[in-house]
């Protein structure tokens, strides 16, 4: 495989949100660049101007911007290049490579319904492409056709599908120019690929068939084919293609879960390809193994709870005044106590698997008192719990150096002298400082909070 210069580019349509697929696409391309040492291009493909807009750009640059894969060049938007394709096609008409078409609506509607009434797939019949252009009609619209070679085969070597063979007597003579003078997308691609220098094409399996296609505009303008590589399309847990019946979201969805962008980068990769047993790794790692070859034939599933558990070994590895920040970010109530947060965050995340998660763990640590208890966390507070606790209070009360090592040997103690368990008295304890039936553990959570303010919370569910 020549890898010299590696040119790269994810060409999204702006129709929409960044989905799966299309930020698997470009994670993919992006890496391969990185590996080489080469380049990662954006293109937006907005030929299609009624459908493209504005927000469907900003969607796809803000996913692309905290999935963290920069570009090294300034965005191309494919419609400003319109003129340059419509060239082009001028060329390959000049050379007898292409061909005005005048058919009608009517008359092409007609070809495919003999088609179809033959059992054959419908196409264009060729009516145009050998006439004398003198025959040609004054006044009618016509559209600029590819003249495709009908006899022999395009082969594709491709770098996930291996060598695909396509006839050519199964491809008809496609439309590169509209009637109003407009490039066709089939056109656009192939002109702005071959301006911006690219080298490998890695995308959906779903555009093999164009890459037979291309390879034959290629050929007639005397143009380098780019290496291709196809990737099978995600499908969802049950093996049917990603819809949003699945729940398939955008990019910023993921980012709105309390996701983070290493953890997704993560999972993405997997989605697909892999290196060896590796499950979990860096974005570092990735980039180092990186390799077209490594990619399966087979579809990928996406599995919400997979992703998850990736996300949660992640947040383990994060740098707890990093991870801070960021549950503060969606969080904001908790900001205030940013700093205790830090100091408590290797407890917080220890079996989170979001942000959000943290946040909602965190949450005992700003509650006002007298706090509410759940109705689960309340059914701990009973007739033989609250002397208990009372009990306790007064041993923790009376303990000089507040923290955890010191709080567990005072609490085993009593737990000792009175023939308790850690669970006769841990449920209650745990209800009464923080509201819930589930928190980190019970001495971290003791000692996390300032003694005032465990003795107050204590105090206030005892005399009640």
């Amino acid at each position: 495989m020549a890898t010299d210069h590696v040119v790269t580019r994810f060409a999204p349509s702006p129709t929409g949100f960044l989905h799966i697929g299309g930020a698997r696409t470009a994670l993919f391309n992006w890496a391969f660049a990185r590996h080489h040492g080469g380049r990662f291009l954006l293109r937006i493909e907005d030929t299609d101007r009624a459908r493209s807009t504005d927000a469907a750009i900003d969607a796809i640059l803000d996913g692309m911007a905290w999935l963290g894969l920069e570009v090294d060049d300034t965005p191309v938007f494919q419609h400003k290049n319109a003129a340059r394709h419509a060239a082009v096609a001028e060329t390959l008409l000049a050379r007898g490579n292409a061909y005005k078409c005048y058919c009608t609506a009517e008359e092409l509607e007609a070809m495919r319904e003999t088609a179809r009434a033959a059992g054959k797939p419908p196409r264009y019949d060729g009516t145009w492409r050998d006439r004398n252009p003198a025959e040609a009609p004054d006044d009618l619209p016509y559209v600029v056709r590819f003249r495709a070679p009908q006899e022999g085969e395009v082969v594709i070597t491709d770098h996930v599908q291996g060598t695909v063979t396509f006839s050519n007597d199964q491809m008809d003579d496609l439309i590169i120019l509209r009637s109003d003078q407009t490039p066709t997308y089939m056109l656009s691609v192939i002109v702005d690929d071959h301006d911006m220098g690219v080298t490998h094409v890695i995308r959906g399996d779903d555009h093999l068939t164009n890459a037979a296609r291309q390879a034959q505009i290629y050929a007639a303008l005397g143009w380098h084919v780019p290496e291709f590589a196809h990737v099978p399309l995600i499908h969802g847990s049950d093996g049917a293609k990603l819809s949003k019946r699945h729940g398939a979201l955008g990019v910023d969805a993921y980012r709105d879960m309390g996701l983070l962008p290493e953890a997704m980068r993560n999972y993405l990769a997997r989605l697909g390809w892999s290196h060896g047993d590796d499950e979990i790794f860096s974005t570092e790692e990735f980039v180092s193994w990186f390799g077209l070859d490594a990619i399966g034939k087979s579809p990928a599933r996406f599995d919400m709870t997979k992703l998850e558990n990736v996300n949660g070994h992640h947040i383990r590895q994060c740098d707890d005044v990093a991870l801070a920040a960021l549950v503060c970010g969606i969080a904001p109530e908790l900001s205030p106590r940013q700093k205790i947060l830090e100091t408590a965050m290797p407890v917080l995340k220890e079996r989170a698997k979001t942000l959000f998660e943290i946040a909602e763990i965190a949450q005992f640590l700003i509650v006002q008192r007298p706090i509410s208890l759940s109705e689960k966390a309340a059914e701990a507070l009973n007739d033989d719990t609250r002397p208990r606790l009372i009990a306790l209070a007064d041993r923790l009360g009376a303990l000089e150096n507040w923290n955890k090592a010191d709080i567990e040997t005072e609490i085993r103690a009593f737990l000792d002298e009175n023939a308790l368990k850690l669970g006769d008295i841990a449920p209650a304890l745990r209800a009464a400082l923080t509201g819930t039936p589930t928190s980190p553990g019970i001495f971290d959570v003791v000692a996390l909070l300032d003694k005032t303010e465990v003795l107050g919370r204590i105090d206030d569910q005892i005399s009640q």
